[in-house]
């Protein structure tokens, strides 16, 4: 349910933070739900439990998840809206870096083009 790659580029945490919104987004996680605790899900991906922490951790910052203290981590009421604008300030941000780093508007905007067509 919480597949990861760790070969890829991305870090571990951010592919778990994506991955629990996504199971959300999907209805595969509904409200109240109740998340694998930090240890078991860290044996159960075979990463450090730090890693899973740090992913908990900006979950409950972005009030994706709430922890009750001696009961574990559960599944917030969580609107699409607000997963979208949550997206779109990553993808300002990604296009600040990419812009910064002399990729062109002309590169950028063939390359989202490019992502519609896929989708």
């Amino acid at each position: 349910m919480y597949n990861i790659d760790l070969q890829s580029r991305t870090p571990i945490y951010e592919q778990l933070y994506k991955k629990i919104i996504e199971l959300i987004l999907k209805r595969e996680l509904m409200p109240g739900d109740k998340l694998p605790s930090v240890r078991e899900l860290a044996k159960e991906l075979g990463v450090n439990p730090n890693t899973v922490s740090k992913a908990f951790q900006l979950l409950e910052r972005d009030k994706v998840i709430y922890s009750l203290a001696g009961r574990g981590s559960f599944v917030s009421n969580v609107s699409p809206d607000m997963v979208k604008e949550s997206d779109l300030a990553d993808f300002d941000k990604a296009v600040a870096e990419a812009l910064n780093a002399g990729i062109s508007r002309s590169e950028l905007k063939e390359r989202i083009d490019k992502g519609v067509e896929i989708q």
